[in-house]
């Protein structure tokens, strides 16, 4: 078991601890051992009881229950509390807006044991009738247990990624004679996916035979072209029977989107379409053979017959890390730290992008404390060069708009992200006015994580997004394309308008490890998604490049 699964654990002690009104002194001593243990980079399997112990975070007693939990995959007293909770409390805690003693709240006074239950009441208007719930606050539940049902069983790409293998295995394992393809969303490398789908060449009564006697799998909503079996694991699946005669043409129509398939099929070469293999397929179109994660969107073939297919970045194109966190501010690594994982993944440069000082929770730096930030910098670059450390900050966009610091100290840095991070839910009036005038700011370079979303966890604030893109264009801003798999904003589907224009997309890790620098790829591959290329993508610029775009630039600033 390692950290992240140890931490969750201690979490979920901690919030049911707070739903059943247990002693707060402990509860609040187990959310702190999980939000440390979640930050080591040591995996605890490897300490002893007594180093385990000595780690910031975790005393004789948690160690204790980390122990119990590493050698038996559980921990008791969790499981006492699971049993006394009904599933839909539990359930509830994935509601925003609601934490575990409101959750008390509403199950011991209101008799509420379901997200589907409290959805009911907050319609009738019951919710504010109870301390602590306003009318702000209802709506505000509601718009949350939407946003939960609509989002349910969907997974970020980076979860289901590692949960691939695994199903794959097993499935050749369960089928050995049979031919199995991966097809679907997961191939098509879209951001969040619901299922794993699969195309086998067996019948559709075979294989229910043989998953009717398989533990963890039940079938639901299957129909003629598919199975469908949920997996109490977590990723359910989707299988495509199909004969041998049909493979290729099954394997290649699932591995389109609705949409894009719908597109091909509009056209009078369809019905004598070649499906041998996917070259004489496309080719029978008039078409060069689509990548895989272009089959998604149905202007995507008439834009392809136009302008061909784009030489798609990859992540040996990324030549620098560019948004990224030290212990300076929130991250975990030095910065001399950081400049050896950088030069070990073989980049020439590295922009350090501590927080802003309005940026409190994060430890934000300070404008003495960038003036020694800065000093280290330099030590660092003679030290390692010609490797360079280029002096930056994610400036908090404040709720008017400006940036965090006054222009004088604001002129010492080489760039700056700026970036919303606090009172994200605006009206789309307000979050214009706030991102425009960010992006009119000279000092401005990257726009960073544009919307502000968490996938399926948090909806952006609402912008226009077409004035946006035509802001930066006019400010020379550049929108940063945010790796982290949580975020990987901004959205694919707008990065092409975005190149269409001319705007410049950046793909960066906003890392807070030296590990999160690899989540460079994620913003690959949803980049491929629009198209981009290595020439469109900031943070593929060699390190002369990189220069001489911000010298450039600053130049033309004046700045």
């Amino acid at each position: 078991m390692d950290n992240s699964q140890i931490a969750e654990s201690f979490s979920l002690l901690s919030q049911l601890m707070d739903i059943h009104g247990e002693n707060s002194f402990r509860s609040k001593s187990y959310a702190a051992a999980a939000f440390a243990i979640k930050k080591m980079p040591i995996p605890l399997s490897r300490l002893s009881d007594d180093e385990m112990s000595r780690q910031k975070g975790i005393g004789n007693s948690t160690a204790q229950k980390i122990r119990e939990i590493l050698n038996t995959g559980t921990l008791a007293s969790l499981e006492d509390l699971l049993k006394r909770t009904p599933p839909g409390v539990v359930e509830m805690l994935h509601i925003k807006g609601i934490g575990p003693k409101k959750i008390n709240m509403i199950w011991r006074e209101m008799g509420i044991e379901n997200p589907g239950e409290l959805l009911y009441a907050c319609r009738e208007n019951r919710l504010k009738l109870y301390k602590g719930f306003g009318e702000k606050t209802q709506q505000n539940v509601i718009d949350s247990i939407l946003f939960y049902f609509k989002n349910k069983e969907w997974h970020l790409y980076a979860q289901v990624e590692i949960a691939e293998p695994l199903i794959t295995g097993f499935l050749k394992k369960t089928f050995p004679t049979s031919k199995i393809f991966l097809t679907g969303a997961f191939t098509r490398q879209m951001e969040i996916i619901k299922e794993l789908e699969y195309v086998i060449a067996e019948t559709p009564e075979y294989i229910r035979n043989i998953f009717s006697a398989t533990e963890g799998f039940t079938e639901n909503a299957s129909d003629g072209d598919f199975l469908y079996y949920k997996n109490t694991a977590g990723i359910n699946i989707k299988l495509y029977p199909t004969d041998e005669i049909s493979l290729e043409k099954k394997r290649i129509e699932t591995s389109c989107s609705v949409e894009f398939l719908t597109q091909l099929q509009t056209t009078s070469e369809y019905e004598k379409a070649d499906f041998k293999n996917e070259e004489s397929f496309f080719s029978s179109l008039g078409l060069p053979i689509i990548p895989l994660p272009l089959r998604e969107l149905a202007e995507t073939p008439a834009w392809v017959k136009t302008k061909g297919i784009p030489n798609l970045i990859t992540t040996n194109d990324i030549r620098g890390i560019i948004h990224c966190h030290s212990n300076w501010s929130d991250g975990e690594p030095s910065l001399e730290e950081m400049v050896i994982a950088a030069k070990n993944l073989g980049v020439e440069y590295l922009v350090l992008s501590d927080h802003s000082r309005a940026a409190f929770y994060a430890n934000g730096l300070s404008i003495e404390r960038v003036k020694e930030q800065h000093t280290c910098i330099d030590e660092l670059n003679r030290r390692f060069a010609p490797f360079r450390i280029f002096k930056s900050i994610e400036s908090d966009i404040l709720n008017d708009g400006q940036l965090d610091y006054p222009d004088e100290i604001l002129a010492n840095f080489d760039m700056v992200i700026a970036s919303v991070h606090s009172n994200l839910k605006m009206p789309v009036e307000k979050a214009m006015k706030r991102l425009l005038t960010a992006i009119q700011n000279p000092f401005t370079t990257i726009l960073g994580h544009l919307t502000g979303r968490l996938l399926l966890t948090r909806e952006g604030y609402p912008l226009n997004l077409e004035e946006i893109i035509d802001a930066c264009l006019e400010n020379q801003v550049t929108i940063e394309l945010n790796a982290n798999p949580n975020r990987l904003d901004i959205d694919w589907r707008h990065i092409r308008h975005a190149l269409n224009k001319g705007v410049k997309i950046s793909i960066n890790p906003d890392a807070h490890y030296v590990e999160s620098f690899t989540d460079i790829k994620y913003g690959v591959l949803v980049a491929q998604k629009a198209g981009l290329t290595r020439e469109e993508n900031l943070s593929s610029m060699t390190l002369d490049e990189f220069e001489n775009f911000l010298s450039r630039r600053k130049a033309e600033k004046a700045i």
